[in-house]
């Protein structure tokens, strides 16, 4: 009599096992059916960050996120004044790379500035800080004061190494204001891929990264792309976006401008002239496959306007764009490449 119910105890013990496995199973297959949606923001590079992704493990990355952007800022940022760009800004004949976030973007520049014929040149720095747009204010002067900062701008004048960075003139600069947000994106997106994290968006000051897809709607990530029109106080979106594994930009003069004795000056710095740029394009949207090659592109486009931009982007098969500009009757008009079209809806 003991020895069943001995038996019958241990098959209980065993049912009772069997069953909590098969409860355990249940919950990890919906577990990893339903993986936790994350959303996560910050501040950094004067702007701000929100990143949103499914992972199955439910990891908050917010502490080891903000941590990988203090050392881009501590890289890049030119209103750091002890960060490597800086030091190289005040250095003599160029500076040693000390962090591992200096030189990517710094490569990726120099592809740019060749394939743009010096659109998107980041020695523009002496430039930008006399137009008031840096961290070094000054006033506005004359073209005499102008052509000589230009002759201080030229992407030839920096020789870049895996150790360092010079210059052949003490009095070049670097500013990383047309490439630094969207080389922050990367950096994040990078670090959620070393994790495991397969859909995902990643948006930095309006830069950003579509990685897979939104779980919870079972379709690609939707962005809006700011009406050219917008102001601080009134944010519209004159178009949409449907995007999976691309990066994305838009570069305008929207917000950051100067208003002098009533004539607006826009903070896209034209290389070749030394102004502000004066050109019809209001907005150029950039699709690329890295949120570094999007950005630069973008500041490239505003520069050059959208006449020399549609005859350029069809030299660049991974690049796609929307433009917005105002045509000669002055309303707004638009250009997309091929390879956008289906993705982009436009608010009439």
């Amino acid at each position: 009599m003991l020895l069943a119910q001995m038996s019958l105890r241990n098959k209980n013990i065993l049912y009772s096992i069997i069953l909590f496995v098969a409860m355990l199973a249940v919950w990890q297959y919906r577990k990893s059916k339903n993986p936790a949606f994350i959303q996560l923001e910050g501040e950094t590079m004067a702007t701000t960050y929100h990143v949103s992704y499914f992972d199955e493990q439910n990891r908050h990355f917010k502490q080891s996120i903000d941590s990988l952007l203090i050392l881009v800022n501590q890289s890049i940022n030119n209103y750091d004044s002890s960060s490597e760009v800086s030091r190289f800004n005040r250095s003599i004949d160029g500076h040693e790379i000390k962090l591992p976030y200096f030189l990517p973007a710094l490569q990726k520049a120099q592809q740019v500035f060749v394939q743009s014929n010096g659109a998107f040149d980041m020695t523009i720095m002496p430039l930008v800080n006399y137009w008031g747009f840096g961290p070094d204010k000054r006033l506005l002067g004359d073209s005499t004061k102008i052509d000589s900062l230009k002759s201080l701008v030229g992407f030839k004048k920096v020789t870049i190494s895996e150790k360092k960075i010079g210059k052949a003139d003490p009095r070049t600069q670097l500013d990383f204001g047309g490439i630094g947000q969207g080389y922050g994106a990367d950096v994040i997106a990078d670090f959620l891929k070393s994790k495991g994290i397969v859909n995902a968006l990643v948006e930095l000051g309006g830069e950003g990264l579509a990685m897979g897809i939104n779980l919870r709607t079972q379709k690609p990530w939707e962005i809006g792309i700011l009406d050219p029109n917008s102001t601080r106080e009134q944010l519209s979106f004159k178009a949409y976006a449907s995007l999976q594994n691309r990066a994305f930009t838009t570069s305008g003069n929207y917000f950051n401008y100067k208003i002098v004795d009533g004539k607006k000056f826009s903070h896209t710095i034209d290389p070749e002239s030394g102004y502000p740029v004066q050109r019809s394009i209001l907005s150029a949207s950039v699709f690329a496959k890295d949120c570094t090659t999007a950005d630069a592109w973008g500041t490239a486009f505003m520069v050059m306007g959208h006449e020399r931009a549609i005859e350029l982007v069809k030299q660049l098969p991974d690049i796609d764009i929307l433009l917005f500009y105002t045509g000669a009757d002055g309303s707004v008009q638009h250009f997309m490449t091929d390879g956008i079209k289906s993705s982009i809806t436009i608010n009439p």
